[in-house]
């Protein structure tokens, strides 16, 4: 997916930075509960502009941000100039076991065609009692939509099979195109069960944004790497 990132480049990050336009600004209180107090490094897989970087470096932790996708990590350098961006693989990351008490994947994992790589990853670059704090849309929401009454919620794609994502949305004159995997729940809770991590806590906000909707838009869980 990464060509696909370096194509959206542009559309991104207008919509990520445009102030109001992007849910994140509405779901990160959610999402930042979850995360420990600062206590060293941190890792964010999947970084894209580095607005979830910026925000964990504004709250104590040592950041390090990597992508697939170059002109993303350009434009994160160019908001961050003291951050560190790396060019990487989120199922190959170059750096050494155990480096990192924090390794975040703010609503990434659903791009990656390797995500139980990444998620092995994850744990291999953790310390011992190191968080996974992750985000994702939620699985549900990616294989339905809702109706005109704007309550009811129709599944229209497999939902235990995995399969494709392919989105287009425009508001407020933005456009961006999204791609990615639909996945069931259980392949997540599969790859970290597999991985050797321990769920601790898992969250289904509900939307600050639409009061009346039905199913959540997003999940987020914390998983704890083990002392072994």
């Amino acid at each position: 997916m990464s060509a696909h990132w370096e194509e959206q480049a542009a559309n991104w990050i207008a919509w990520a930075r445009t102030p109001g336009h992007d849910v994140y600004w509405s779901y990160r209180d959610a999402f930042f509960e979850l995360v420990p107090p600062p206590g060293g490094g941190a890792l964010e897989v999947g970084c894209g502009e580095g607005r979830v970087c910026r925000d964990l470096a504004a709250r104590g932790w040592d950041v390090t941000g990597i992508d697939a996708s170059l002109p993303l990590l350009e434009a994160a350098r160019a908001a961050d100039r003291g951050g560190r961006y790396l060019l990487a693989d989120a199922s190959a990351l170059p750096f050494e076991d155990g480096e990192f008490d924090l390794v975040v994947a703010y609503n990434s994992l659903m791009d990656m065609e390797d995500m139980p790589g990444a998620v092995r990853e994850a744990e291999r670059v953790l310390a011992p009692g190191g968080a996974f704090c992750i985000t994702i849309t939620h699985p549900i929401a990616d294989v339905g939509r809702l109706a005109d009454d704007g309550r009811s919620f129709v599944i229209d794609k497999p939902y235990v099979q995995p399969g494709l994502y392919d989105g287009t949305f425009a508001r407020a004159g933005l456009t961006m195109h999204f791609k990615g995997w639909t996945r069931p729940l259980e392949a997540y809770v599969r790859a970290l069960e597999a991985a050797g991590f321990v769920i601790a806590a898992l969250r289904e906000p509900a939307s600050p944004v639409e009061p009346a909707r039905t199913v959540p838009m997003f999940l987020m869980l914390r998983a704890v790497r083990g002392a072994g």
